[in-house]
């Protein structure tokens, strides 16, 4: 990520473009190209979640991006309420870009523990909900007696949602709104992050009021997949290809079947199974 060259004040020139290699040595800077030219596609998520909101990838700003996907929410599903509040970190940028566009005023409403890790890639959902707990602390005169728009960066299983709804609601809000910066998570990711089955999301088969349901919220709100594009490419829009198949199912590598996601969760099945019978014993 761009940020990380300016930790160590180095000067950002370009992107390394995908398949590229970039040598650099006594000789000076050197470029490979051989292996550049195929279909590529960047993970959305990066826009989304992955990467710091400091960084600009591809010539498209994070943060900026973050505060359109918020834009967008509030145009999309307006809501009555008295107070909108990000839920750290990912969750800002887009709270702060509904509020601008809402009308509604901001507000912090969660101190982070800067000590604790992403809870959504923690593998149990024990270590998940105890995290949550420790990691977000909330500003109870900044909720209370008030209608609550939350904003976070998306809703993967919905247990950290839930438990951050009712951190709010114990903090005596009148009415919890969650807005999610992304569309459902319906499918798994075979590239790498840990959401590989399709039972973990908790919109795999659930319209709004029943995920609302589910996590303890009045409202759930969903960012729409061509209002998430939009926010990213309006910066630059010459911006290739997104691998969006956690949404949409489109796997852009062309070759993930049924049966090969169906052997996936079965072997998470198996895993987590041989996992709870470690436990036991």
């Amino acid at each position: 990520e761009s940020c990380a060259l300016d930790s160590i004040g180095a000067k950002y020139l370009r992107d390394v473009e995908p398949g590229e290699i970039v040598v650099a040595d006594g000789a000076g800077l050197r470029s490979i190209r051989t292996h550049c030219g195929n279909p590529s596609a960047l993970c959305i998520f990066e826009y989304i979640y992955f990467a710091r909101p400091d960084s600009v990838i591809d010539g498209s700003s994070v943060q900026i991006a973050r505060q359109r996907a918020g834009s967008f929410l509030a145009l999309e599903h307006p809501v009555q309420a008295g107070v909108v509040i990000g839920v750290p970190d990912s969750g800002i940028d887009a709270a702060l870009g509904y509020a601008r566009q809402s009308g509604i005023p901001y507000e912090v409403g969660f101190i982070k523990n800067k000590y604790i890790g992403r809870t959504f890639i923690e593998p149990t959902q024990a270590d998940r909900e105890n995290k949550v707990r420790i990691k977000l602390n909330p500003i109870s005169h900044a909720v209370q007696g008030k209608r609550v728009v939350l904003i976070d960066d998306s809703i993967v299983r919905g247990n950290t949602a839930r438990a951050i709804v009712g951190l709010v609601r114990d903090c005596g809000a009148r009415n919890v709104y969650f807005a999610s910066c992304s569309p459902p998570l319906r499918y798994p990711c075979v590239y790498g992050v840990d959401m590989q089955t399709r039972k973990e999301f908790v919109a795999r088969d659930r319209d709004e009021e029943e995920v609302a349901l589910r996590i303890g919220a009045d409202r759930v709100i969903y960012q729409t997949q061509e209002n998430l594009v939009k926010a990213v490419r309006m910066e630059n829009p010459n911006l290739g290809r997104f691998c969006a198949a956690c949404f949409d199912g489109n796997y852009i590598t062309g070759d993930v079947t049924p049966e090969m996601l169906q052997l996936i969760e079965d072997q998470r099945r198996k895993a987590s199974s041989g996992q709870m019978e470690l436990n036991i014993t």
